[in-house]
């Protein structure tokens, strides 16, 4: 195949990966200590502020954190494609997220609900094996592999019915004018989608609310890929959007706080014709930029990195993988503690980061292992 792009990966690249998995990490923990969401084990928060603080640090990595792994995702497609051809490709893809897939969704996905749902009688492990031998799925986390699967087979699919079609964007698109009109098409795509699926329901296993961004910075990052746009971000593009987003972060609260929220009034962002639902659609675009760039353009720059990166970036798809039973299994353990929520946050974070990539180091020095993780 001509024109093969080189295919090294940046280090500055990597090592935001580390700091997102870690981010995810810390985010199901905060959703465990009583931060809104959706997790597998759940305690009510110690007080108001504790669980305003903790929502708040989840709505920051939702806007940004699930879209920038599909960025960076899509950036590195259009490489691997274009030195593996169509057919490695796919089945790289096959045995990098579909294996983790199954793995997760028979094996550990049962495993995390046994050890937060074992029933009075039952051993965790006689649960987890009932639950094993029954065919019981959970996809857990581990939707973020099936929908970059899905994503990879229509890219796939797109530059083979499609070859003449350019995948090249041009560096004029990294203007602040361009910007603002791909986070406006990107909030009133989220507003649309979620007139349909709002925010916390399912469809095939997927959060089809969050989606928009999913999809547009994927490919956005597919096409991205020829001109290393990821790897030209400055400070005259960053730092403007970053004040963006640090003056839109606490404008949904405060919108909250007028429209009598605090009081019991009625604030439904999650999706439907409401002013709530959109302006959640088009907060967290505008929130998500400015760090994006911000991170983009900071991990590029720095001058000396801690080289303890370099050994964490290989970690960073395993240890996202095996967190959940970790997470939840030390929030079992230490159930009994009746700390303030930001408190166990902190000791639960800290050794779920900890145990997380220390198993994944060993995880992934087994035969083979480095073929899938």
């Amino acid at each position: 195949m001509t024109n093969i792009m080189q295919t090294s990966r940046t280090d500055f690249l990597d090592r935001i990966r580390v700091l997102l998995t870690a981010l995810v990490i810390l985010h199901h923990t905060a959703i465990m200590y009583g931060a809104s969401g959706g997790w597998y084990l759940r305690y009510k928060s110690s007080g108001l502020a504790s669980g305003f603080l903790l929502t708040l640090f989840c709505s920051i990595n939702q806007a940004f954190f699930m879209g920038m792994f599909f960025l960076l995702a899509g950036y590195f497609s259009t490489r691997s494609f274009e030195k593996k051809g169509t057919q490695q490709f796919m089945m790289d893809r096959l045995l990098r997220l579909g294996v983790p897939i199954l793995v997760f969704g028979f094996v550990l996905g049962p495993f995390t609900n046994a050890l937060a749902e074992t029933p009075t009688g039952e051993t965790v492990w006689s649960f987890w094996w009932q639950l094993m031998t029954h065919g019981s799925f959970n996809i857990g986390p581990l939707w973020f592999a099936y929908a970059l699967l899905i994503f990879s087979v229509v890219y796939l699919v797109l530059r083979v019915l499609l070859p003449k079609v350019s995948w090249h964007l041009s560096p004029n698109v990294l203007s602040h004018t361009k910007v603002a009109g791909f986070l406006l098409i990107w909030g009133l795509a989220a507003f649309a989608i979620r007139l349909w699926v709002p925010t916390g329901q399912e469809r095939g296993l997927l959060q089809i609310g969050y989606f928009a961004s999913y999809i547009l910075l994927f490919f956005f990052g597919c096409a991205a890929a020829h001109g290393r746009l990821l790897e030209n971000i400055y400070k005259k593009l960053a730092l403007p959007w970053a004040w963006i987003s640090l003056l839109t972060i606490p404008s949904l609260f405060a919108y909250g706080i007028l429209s009598g929220a605090l009081q019991g009034g009625s604030f439904y962002v999650n999706g439907g014709w409401t002013l709530p639902a959109f302006a959640y659609a088009m907060w967290e675009p505008f929130v998500a930029c400015g760090i994006m760039l911000m991170l983009l353009w900071r991990f590029r720059v720095s001058s000396q990195p801690w080289a303890f990166w370099k050994k964490l970036a290989p970690l960073c798809f395993t240890a996202f993988i095996i967190h959940p039973p970790v997470v939840v299994g030390l929030g079992v353990l230490l159930q009994d503690w009746k700390g303030i929520s930001l408190v166990m946050f902190g000791v639960v974070g800290t050794a779920s980061l900890l145990i997380s990539f220390g198993v994944a180091a060993l995880l992934v020095k087994l035969p083979g292992a480095k073929k899938i993780l």
